[in-house]
Protein backbone atom coordinates (compact mmCIF):
# COMPACT_ATOMS: atom_id res chain seq x y z
CA UNK A 1 0.00 0.00 0.00
CA UNK A 2 0.88 3.66 -0.47
CA UNK A 3 2.10 5.33 2.55
CA UNK A 4 3.65 8.81 1.69
CA UNK A 5 4.78 10.85 -1.51
CA UNK A 6 7.28 13.77 -1.78
CA UNK A 7 8.50 16.98 -3.87
CA UNK A 8 11.90 16.40 -4.75
CA UNK A 9 14.33 19.09 -3.85
CA UNK A 10 16.74 19.79 -6.86
CA UNK A 11 14.78 19.00 -10.21
CA UNK A 12 13.17 21.30 -11.82
CA UNK A 13 9.92 20.06 -12.72
CA UNK A 14 9.22 19.52 -9.25
CA UNK A 15 10.54 22.74 -7.52
CA UNK A 16 13.91 23.13 -5.55
CA UNK A 17 13.73 23.31 -2.03
CA UNK A 18 16.63 25.59 -0.80
CA UNK A 19 15.59 25.86 3.08
CA UNK A 20 17.24 24.27 6.26
CA UNK A 21 14.29 21.67 8.20
CA UNK A 22 12.01 23.17 10.34
CA UNK A 23 11.48 20.20 12.19
CA UNK A 24 8.29 18.67 14.08
CA UNK A 25 8.88 18.75 18.28
CA UNK A 26 8.16 15.48 20.54
CA UNK A 27 7.59 13.09 17.65
CA UNK A 28 6.04 9.81 19.16
CA UNK A 29 8.58 7.09 19.38
CA UNK A 30 5.72 4.65 18.44
CA UNK A 31 5.05 7.10 15.54
CA UNK A 32 8.61 6.50 13.83
CA UNK A 33 8.61 3.13 14.45
CA UNK A 34 5.15 2.60 12.13
CA UNK A 35 6.50 4.86 9.26
CA UNK A 36 10.04 3.08 9.56
CA UNK A 37 10.92 0.55 6.60
CA UNK A 38 11.66 -0.26 3.39
CA UNK A 39 10.19 1.95 0.59
CA UNK A 40 10.07 2.45 -3.34
CA UNK A 41 10.70 6.04 -4.28
CA UNK A 42 9.62 6.43 -8.12
CA UNK A 43 8.26 8.87 -10.25
CA UNK A 44 4.27 7.84 -11.26
CA UNK A 45 4.88 8.24 -14.54
CA UNK A 46 6.40 5.08 -14.67
CA UNK A 47 10.61 5.70 -14.66
CA UNK A 48 12.59 3.76 -12.88
CA UNK A 49 12.87 4.35 -8.97
CA UNK A 50 14.99 3.41 -6.33
CA UNK A 51 14.75 1.55 -2.79
CA UNK A 52 15.37 3.21 0.93
CA UNK A 53 14.94 1.79 4.33
CA UNK A 54 13.78 4.03 6.66
CA UNK A 55 15.52 3.40 10.72
CA UNK A 56 14.85 4.19 13.94
CA UNK A 57 18.06 5.04 15.07
CA UNK A 58 18.82 8.61 15.44
CA UNK A 59 21.27 10.55 13.40
CA UNK A 60 22.17 14.40 11.96
CA UNK A 61 18.58 15.97 11.71
CA UNK A 62 16.29 13.32 12.95
CA UNK A 63 16.38 9.40 12.33
CA UNK A 64 18.72 7.56 10.29
CA UNK A 65 18.13 6.09 6.62
CA UNK A 66 20.20 3.00 4.28
CA UNK A 67 20.21 2.33 0.63
CA UNK A 68 20.47 5.90 -0.65
CA UNK A 69 23.08 4.76 -3.10
CA UNK A 70 20.73 3.02 -5.15
CA UNK A 71 19.60 5.96 -6.33
CA UNK A 72 22.75 7.07 -8.17
CA UNK A 73 21.42 6.43 -11.01
CA UNK A 74 17.45 6.90 -11.39
CA UNK A 75 16.75 9.95 -8.94
CA UNK A 76 20.74 10.92 -8.19
CA UNK A 77 19.91 13.91 -5.70
CA UNK A 78 18.39 11.50 -3.44
CA UNK A 79 21.78 9.81 -3.08
CA UNK A 80 22.60 12.56 -1.14
CA UNK A 81 20.01 12.17 1.74
CA UNK A 82 21.40 11.23 5.28
CA UNK A 83 18.78 10.67 7.13
CA UNK A 84 14.59 11.52 7.68
CA UNK A 85 12.05 13.09 9.78
CA UNK A 86 8.80 14.64 10.18
CA UNK A 87 8.47 18.51 9.32
CA UNK A 88 6.55 21.18 11.48
CA UNK A 89 3.50 20.63 8.95
CA UNK A 90 3.59 16.41 9.82
CA UNK A 91 5.04 15.95 6.32
CA UNK A 92 7.74 13.28 6.29
CA UNK A 93 11.50 14.90 4.97
CA UNK A 94 14.22 13.84 3.66
CA UNK A 95 17.38 15.61 4.60
CA UNK A 96 21.24 15.47 4.17
CA UNK A 97 24.02 16.14 6.26
CA UNK A 98 23.60 19.64 6.58
CA UNK A 99 19.89 19.36 7.60
CA UNK A 100 19.10 20.88 3.75
CA UNK A 101 15.34 19.45 2.46
CA UNK A 102 15.98 16.95 -0.36
CA UNK A 103 12.32 15.70 -0.33
CA UNK A 104 8.87 16.20 0.92
CA UNK A 105 6.02 13.81 1.14
CA UNK A 106 3.29 16.06 1.46
CA UNK A 107 -0.47 13.84 2.37
CA UNK A 108 -3.57 14.46 0.37
CA UNK A 109 -6.86 13.23 1.78
CA UNK A 110 -7.89 10.42 0.15
CA UNK A 111 -5.04 9.97 -2.26
CA UNK A 112 -0.80 8.54 -1.77
CA UNK A 113 1.18 11.04 -0.65
CA UNK A 114 3.02 11.99 -3.83
CA UNK A 115 5.42 15.11 -5.01
CA UNK A 116 3.54 18.01 -6.08
CA UNK A 117 5.59 18.61 -9.38
CA UNK A 118 4.85 17.93 -12.86
CA UNK A 119 6.07 14.25 -12.40
CA UNK A 120 5.43 13.53 -8.98
CA UNK A 121 6.94 11.07 -6.88
CA UNK A 122 5.60 8.05 -4.68
CA UNK A 123 7.33 6.99 -2.07
CA UNK A 124 5.32 3.50 -1.26
CA UNK A 125 5.89 -0.37 -0.06
CA UNK A 126 6.69 -2.44 -3.52
CA UNK A 127 6.55 -5.65 -4.72
CA UNK A 128 9.68 -7.48 -4.59
CA UNK A 129 12.08 -6.42 -7.30
CA UNK A 130 9.92 -4.13 -8.67
CA UNK A 131 11.63 -0.82 -9.32
CA UNK A 132 9.18 1.46 -11.21
CA UNK A 133 5.24 2.17 -10.88
CA UNK A 134 2.82 0.90 -13.08
CA UNK A 135 0.63 3.23 -15.67
CA UNK A 136 -2.36 3.24 -17.75
CA UNK A 137 0.06 2.90 -20.33
CA UNK A 138 1.80 0.08 -19.61
CA UNK A 139 -1.02 -1.95 -18.67
CA UNK A 140 -2.99 -0.93 -21.67
CA UNK A 141 -3.98 -3.90 -23.55
CA UNK A 142 -6.07 -7.43 -22.34
CA UNK A 143 -6.17 -8.66 -19.47
CA UNK A 144 -8.62 -12.10 -17.72
CA UNK A 145 -10.24 -12.27 -14.52
CA UNK A 146 -9.39 -15.41 -13.37
CA UNK A 147 -10.02 -17.81 -10.22
CA UNK A 148 -6.51 -18.75 -8.56
CA UNK A 149 -7.88 -22.30 -10.24
CA UNK A 150 -7.56 -21.16 -13.44
CA UNK A 151 -11.10 -20.42 -13.90
CA UNK A 152 -11.95 -17.76 -16.56
CA UNK A 153 -14.19 -15.13 -15.40
CA UNK A 154 -13.77 -12.16 -17.97
CA UNK A 155 -11.64 -10.44 -20.34
CA UNK A 156 -11.23 -6.69 -19.64
CA UNK A 157 -9.42 -4.18 -22.55
CA UNK A 158 -7.66 -1.60 -20.73
CA UNK A 159 -6.97 1.53 -22.57
CA UNK A 160 -4.50 4.65 -21.65
CA UNK A 161 -6.71 7.55 -21.95
CA UNK A 162 -6.47 8.59 -19.27
CA UNK A 163 -8.75 11.51 -17.44
CA UNK A 164 -7.91 14.74 -15.40
CA UNK A 165 -9.52 12.36 -12.27
CA UNK A 166 -6.74 9.86 -13.31
CA UNK A 167 -9.47 7.22 -14.38
CA UNK A 168 -9.28 5.52 -17.79
CA UNK A 169 -11.59 3.37 -19.71
CA UNK A 170 -12.13 -0.02 -20.29
CA UNK A 171 -14.28 -2.67 -22.23
CA UNK A 172 -15.23 -6.24 -20.95
CA UNK A 173 -16.06 -9.17 -23.37
CA UNK A 174 -19.31 -10.16 -23.83
CA UNK A 175 -19.04 -13.78 -22.47
CA UNK A 176 -18.44 -12.42 -18.10
CA UNK A 177 -19.00 -14.29 -15.43
CA UNK A 178 -22.11 -13.22 -13.63
CA UNK A 179 -20.61 -12.28 -10.99
CA UNK A 180 -18.31 -9.98 -13.23
CA UNK A 181 -21.13 -8.87 -15.34
CA UNK A 182 -23.22 -7.43 -12.91
CA UNK A 183 -20.74 -4.87 -11.76
CA UNK A 184 -20.80 -2.97 -15.13
CA UNK A 185 -17.08 -2.20 -14.66
CA UNK A 186 -16.12 1.05 -16.92
CA UNK A 187 -13.18 2.56 -16.03
CA UNK A 188 -9.82 1.99 -14.13
CA UNK A 189 -7.81 3.67 -11.65
CA UNK A 190 -4.53 3.29 -10.48
CA UNK A 191 -2.95 4.02 -7.05
CA UNK A 192 0.56 3.41 -6.68
CA UNK A 193 0.91 -0.23 -6.73
CA UNK A 194 -2.90 -0.64 -6.15
CA UNK A 195 -5.52 -0.49 -9.62
CA UNK A 196 -9.07 -0.61 -8.94
CA UNK A 197 -12.16 -1.32 -11.51
CA UNK A 198 -14.97 0.81 -10.92
CA UNK A 199 -18.46 0.85 -12.19
CA UNK A 200 -19.69 4.56 -13.04
CA UNK A 201 -22.50 3.78 -10.69
CA UNK A 202 -20.19 3.24 -7.93
CA UNK A 203 -19.39 -0.24 -7.95
CA UNK A 204 -15.33 -1.25 -7.09
CA UNK A 205 -13.27 -3.77 -7.09
CA UNK A 206 -9.76 -2.87 -5.44
CA UNK A 207 -6.35 -5.77 -6.75
CA UNK A 208 -3.09 -4.78 -5.74
CA UNK A 209 0.00 -5.69 -8.04
CA UNK A 210 2.52 -8.63 -7.25
CA UNK A 211 6.18 -9.37 -8.17
CA UNK A 212 5.30 -11.11 -11.36
CA UNK A 213 3.33 -7.80 -12.58
CA UNK A 214 -0.55 -9.32 -12.09
CA UNK A 215 -2.98 -8.23 -9.53
CA UNK A 216 -4.61 -9.78 -6.94
CA UNK A 217 -8.04 -8.65 -5.16
CA UNK A 218 -6.84 -6.83 -2.29
CA UNK A 219 -8.03 -8.37 1.22
CA UNK A 220 -10.12 -6.02 2.83
CA UNK A 221 -12.14 -6.77 -0.33
CA UNK A 222 -13.90 -9.94 0.99
CA UNK A 223 -15.59 -13.13 -0.84
CA UNK A 224 -13.24 -15.20 -3.19
CA UNK A 225 -9.98 -14.74 -4.53
CA UNK A 226 -9.63 -13.12 -7.69
CA UNK A 227 -6.57 -12.28 -9.76
CA UNK A 228 -6.35 -9.99 -12.75
CA UNK A 229 -3.36 -11.13 -15.47
CA UNK A 230 -2.07 -10.19 -18.48
CA UNK A 231 -3.86 -11.46 -21.64
CA UNK A 232 -1.71 -13.54 -24.03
Amino acid sequence: MIRLAFRPAVAIAAGLLCCHAALADDVDADTVRAQAGTYLIAPVSGKPGCSVTLDTGTAIGGYSLSGQDSCSKPLPFLAQAYSWNFDDNGDLILIDATRKVLARFVESEGSPLKTEGDDPLLLTEAPQGVDHLPTAASLAGKWMLERPNGEKLCTLTLQDRMDEDGNAPLSPSGDCAPAIAKLNIAIFHLEGFGLVLMSKDGASISFDMRSDGSFEKSPDEGGKPLLMVKGQ
